[in-house]
């Protein structure tokens, strides 16, 4: 769950900075694996609508609501495709055309696929559908010209360096628990979960903003990562 969760709350931050949340907003994300899957559950769990999932073949949307639950069911149990989605509800339409699901309008896209997913020509129809946030949930989905786009439209982007971080951050929790031989309950780790994703937020916009790209999380990001590998060479004595 940890870096679909992750996304979210690093989503959260992003709309707090436009002065909203994910209350009413419609959602979509791609893929059906463990980052998508456990990004929708979590913006539903936030007050969101997530309308559609995809996988390699084609998506599915529900205008009524993805069901998290057959979506589990289909991929963590019976490793299906999602075109069975359709089969378990009637409100549910699904398309032979993966890329093809960021035609669907949405206030939030969360790319959770596959690297180069989000081309320019998608980002354009995701702008052109009033979309406010996108957030990297898979590694590098968005192409350099997607992200322009974004960037360029007043999109809030978060790229994957930051916004993905859940996944490993946990790993490292995981491994906190074992050195010290405890055992965290899944509600003190995923407290621990939005607390670092949090701080990874303020890293970004704070470095963003301390050299001169104010709100630009990419450049942020970047900043914040390369401080952070140059202050250790520093203090390792290798600069």
């Amino acid at each position: 769950e940890a870096t679909g969760y992750g996304l979210v709350y690093f989503v959260t931050r992003m709309l707090h900075d436009r002065g909203t949340d994910w209350k009413g907003k419609t959602v979509v994300v791609s893929g059906s694996g463990n980052v998508a899957i456990y990004a929708a559950e979590k913006a539903q769990q936030f007050g969101a609508k997530v309308v559609a999932v995809s996988d390699s073949n084609g998506y599915i949307v529900d205008e009524a609501g993805i069901k998290v639950e057959t979506v589990k069911r289909i991929k963590e149990v019976e490793r299906g495709r999602i075109r069975e989605y359709a089969d378990a509800h009637s409100s549910a339409k699904y398309v032979e055309d993966w890329q093809g699901i960021w035609s669907i309008p949405c206030d939030i896209a969360l790319p959770s696929a596959t690297q180069n997913e989000i081309d320019e020509e998608a980002a354009e129809k995701l702008v052109a559908n009033k979309c406010i946030a996108v957030a990297e949930g898979a590694n590098m989905p968005s192409t350099p010209e997607a992200i322009k786009v974004f960037q360029d439209n007043g999109v809030s982007f978060g790229p994957a360096k930051a916004a993905n971080a859940g996944g490993v951050a946990t790993s490292a929790l995981e491994m906190a628990q074992n050195s010290m031989r405890l055992n965290w309950t899944f509600d003190e780790v995923d407290q621990r979960l939005k607390l670092i994703m949090n701080a990874i937020y303020d890293q970004c916009t704070g470095a963003a903003e301390a050299y001169g790209t104010k709100g630009d999380l990419v450049a942020g990001a970047n900043i914040a990562g390369f401080l952070k590998v140059a202050r250790a060479m520093l203090a390792q004595g290798v600069v």
